[in-house]
């Protein structure tokens, strides 16, 4: 069953972003396992995405030592960012970003908190994107970059 949206993924890996998905039959496999499926190959497609935007990805699926995750760090120009990943199947539960909470924006700014200690702090400006990837069968990925999302002081955390 996950071999439709693999084969689909792996055949036309240069052309992923133009290629119509070919998501299959999810029955034959567990929630998470879809799921992860799923998760891994929209990051996938969002470095693809952001490389080809101009986008310099510096990092993928960073944990922090002590708690925290950033999905993409990524340069735009002069700016670093923290860059997480949502993709879905449907709309059928929202838009995909609409899953970035307050909890997953307080998970996102502890990685970037730790990333920002391990460059000894940095002056350096950052910002918060999440990248947006729905995969309709039949259709072209649809990929949405949303910049600036949110900021440490609107999840009431401070950097």
């Amino acid at each position: 069953m996950k071999g439709f949206l693999l084969r689909w993924y792996y055949r036309s890996i240069d052309r992923s972003l133009v290629d119509p998905v070919k998501l299959g039959d999810r029955s034959e496999m567990e929630s998470g396992e879809w799921n992860r499926l799923v998760g891994s190959i929209g990051e996938d497609l969002a470095s693809k995405f952001l490389r080809s935007e101009g986008k310099k990805v510096l990092y993928r699926n960073y944990r922090a030592p002590g708690g925290g995750e950033v999905d993409i760090v990524f340069r735009d120009g002069d700016t670093l960012v923290f860059c997480e990943v949502k993709t879905r199947t449907s709309e059928q539960f929202g838009r995909p970003g609409r899953a970035v909470d307050r909890d997953k924006q307080a998970l996102i700014i502890r990685g970037a908190n730790a990333w920002l200690r391990e460059l000894m702090l940095p002056d350096v400006l950052f910002r918060f994107d999440v990248v947006e990837i729905l995969l309709s069968d039949g259709e072209i990925p649809e990929i949405r970059l949303n910049q600036n999302v949110f900021n440490s002081s609107q999840s009431g955390l401070g950097m």
